[in-house]
């Protein structure tokens, strides 16, 4: 094997992969990252055998070669390379040669036969969806997903692609709350639904946060969809990953679909007392009351704690309906309302019996619920 790249493609290109590599005691291949130089191309990889991450670099491929070395090693020592040319060639003493300007040197490497095959998905029929919607739709919602091992259900994200009316639905849940969020999608028509690892979505939220904004970058990211996996593909970069098994909650059932009391309140208002409130709740409930006042307009929210004290602060609202109040996780509260982006948001509740209902103001395409703390 015998390469020419850039240090800034080499580089992009181990930031995109070697992030998924770490110290694996029982297979230390799974330490190391996979270099293919073929078909004009070189080709990075890593794997946790969960997820498989690869990346194509531009580079001039003078031979031919497959061969692995410590992903973190070879990404530390690029990154502090100069801005030039990197050449790269393996030797017959299974080291990798790297120059670049005045420095050389050499890794200690393992022959590729060792490392884990990444499957591959047929790449029929892509689902497209905008980078920038995608993004903001899995962090409106990854936040509420469960980490708990004993529901492997809720430990991922559902998403119901429905190609009739071109969208998809991303869900998390928790059982304590819920976020769902739905964006435009371009598809071939199929409907499916699957459940996506919460690592899976945060290494696509990494890697598209890495990749920069030009003209020769994508607007899109295309997205397969096999029995058991699922495939994130944008610029030569690829994330593969296992879907979590089994069937999601019917959590539509718990939506409320009316309400008795609905306030429209300033976001940053409403996080700035809720803030100043929870600083007397009660520790490990985390418990603070909402009092909906429709004859003030206003929301009086309050905590009080024996062994601290109580706070009692008021926020302007406009509203409409009854009475009304319930006792809600204020850690819960601030998640949804920072995860809205909107200056307004809509608060709609039944009683303290049902979960309280959040969205943005003015947009139907994103909802957030907390079930209430029973007195």
């Amino acid at each position: 094997m015998k390469v020419t790249c850039t240090k800034e493609n080499l580089n992009q290109g181990l930031m995109v992969t070697g992030h998924l590599a770490n110290k694996n005691v029982n297979l230390p291949i799974l330490n190391n990252i996979l270099l293919e130089a073929k078909n004009e191309t070189l080709k990075l990889s890593t794997t946790n055998l969960e997820i498989g991450i690869s990346a194509v670099v531009r580079g001039k491929i003078d031979q031919e070669g497959v061969f692995t070395v410590d992903s973190k090693l070879l990404a530390d020592y690029v990154s502090l390379l100069p801005n030039d040319n990197v050449d790269i060639e393996l030797l017959k003493d299974d080291f990798l040669n790297i120059k670049c300007k005045n420095n050389n040197t050499r890794i200690k490497g393992i022959v590729s036969e060792d490392f884990p095959v990444i499957p591959e998905i047929e790449k029929n029929n892509p689902i497209k969806i905008n980078i920038k919607d995608l993004k903001n739709a899995i962090s409106q919602v990854i936040f509420s997903v469960s980490n708990n091992e004993t529901r492997p259900e809720i430990s991922g994200v559902f998403m119901n692609f429905n190609g009739q009316p071109g969208n998809l639905t991303l869900v998390g849940t928790d059982s304590y709350r819920l976020a769902e969020k739905t964006l435009k999608i371009e598809s071939n028509g199929e409907q499916k639904a699957v459940i996506a690892p919460v690592k899976t979505l945060q290494e696509v939220l990494r890697i598209l946060g890495l990749i920069k904004d030009g003209a020769e970058s994508a607007e899109t990211m295309d997205i397969y969809l096999s029995e058991n996996q699922i495939l994130f593909s944008i610029n030569g970069i690829e994330i593969i990953s296992r879907l979590v098994e089994g069937n999601y909650p019917d959590y539509k059932q718990i939506i409320p679909v009316e309400s008795k009391t609905n306030a429209i309140v300033s976001t940053s208002e409403l996080v700035k007392v809720i803030k100043t409130t929870a600083l007397f709740s009660k520790i490990g409930i985390f418990d603070i009351n909402l009092e909906f006042l429709p004859a003030n307009n206003s929301i009086v929210i309050s905590s009080n704690n024996i062994q601290v004290g109580e706070s009692v602060s008021e926020v302007e609202s406009v509203m409409t309906g009854e009475k009304n109040n319930t006792t809600l996780n204020y850690r819960f509260i601030l998640d949804g309302l920072n995860s809205v982006d909107a200056s307004e948001v809509e608060i709609s509740l039944i009683d303290n019996n049902i979960p309280c209902l959040i969205r943005p103001k003015d947009d139907k395409s994103y909802l957030y619920i907390i079930m209430p703390i029973k007195q």
